[in-house]
């Protein structure tokens, strides 16, 4: 039976700041650092052991692979790292407080940047200091590919393709896959998997360091159809930390 996890990195330093952080690389904090050793410390309870791991391009979603896979006692498995699994770019809202924001634009124009499905923060300028257009990290991305700004739509677009060309055949040959990314990418994938329509992937706030495991079919549809936040190892715990993702200032 193929088995898909999906990871939320652990908190980084600009989750703790509460700055819109898209596609800026800045490091877990040791909050996140122990977030991503608990959900290692689950899943070895439950006894998921993954075969393979995908993740992005960005250091907060590596160091919780890494972490993870040393929880396991499986650092030596295959990662495979790729741009598709990018958080999404936040544009020129990158850098910015996420509550200074909310009070400067409105609560609507807010929440329309921070969840709409199809609306796009304005697009990244050049004198912002977090443009991310000349890091090296992204190096691999096709010219022509590299986003100024995305809403979720954009990052459901750029995603599928990696998640038909790449990891569907890990699953297909009937591994365990990890798939450690970040809030929007997952919640693209999470849109794709439980056929969420553009109103419910809105409101589906993914909290860090949680574990949610997809037993799939042979076509690699879910089993089970249930809630997201019902395939976290301990759905109680994952509806509050959920819950205060809601809350927070973006």
């Amino acid at each position: 039976m193929p088995t898909l996890i999906l990871l939320r990195h652990g908190q980084s330093e600009w989750n703790a700041a509460n700055r819109f952080t898209g596609w800026y690389d800045c490091d877990l904090t040791p909050a996140g650092e122990q977030e991503a050793r608990s959900a290692g410390a689950q899943l070895a309870d439950r006894g998921m052991f993954p075969d393979i791991a995908h993740t992005s391009v960005q250091t907060r979603a590596i160091r919780t692979t890494d972490l993870v896979l040393e929880a396991l006692g499986r650092p030596d498995i295959p990662v495979r790292r790729d741009w598709r699994l990018n958080e999404r770019h936040y544009g020129d809202l990158t850098g910015l407080d996420k509550a200074a924001t909310r009070e400067r634009y409105g609560n609507e124009q807010f929440l329309a940047w921070r969840r709409g499905y199809t609306t796009p923060p304005p697009p990244i300028g050049a004198d912002n200091p977090y443009n991310p257009q000349d890091d090296p990290r992204f190096a691999e991305v096709p010219e022509g590919a590299m986003p100024l700004t995305e809403c979720l739509a954009d990052v459901v677009v750029r995603l599928l393709p990696y998640w038909e060309e790449t990891i569907t055949p890990d699953l297909a040959a009937g591994q365990i896959v990890l798939i450690s990314a970040h809030g929007n990418s997952l919640r693209a994938l999470c849109k794709h998997l439980d056929r969420l329509d553009d109103d419910a992937v809105t409101g589906l706030n993914i909290p860090t360091g949680t574990p949610l495991v997809y037993e799939l079919d042979g076509d690699l549809r879910p089993i089970e159809e249930c809630p997201v936040l019902q395939r976290a190892l301990d759905p109680e715990a994952a509806r509050i930390a959920a819950e205060e993702v809601g809350r927070q200032a973006g």
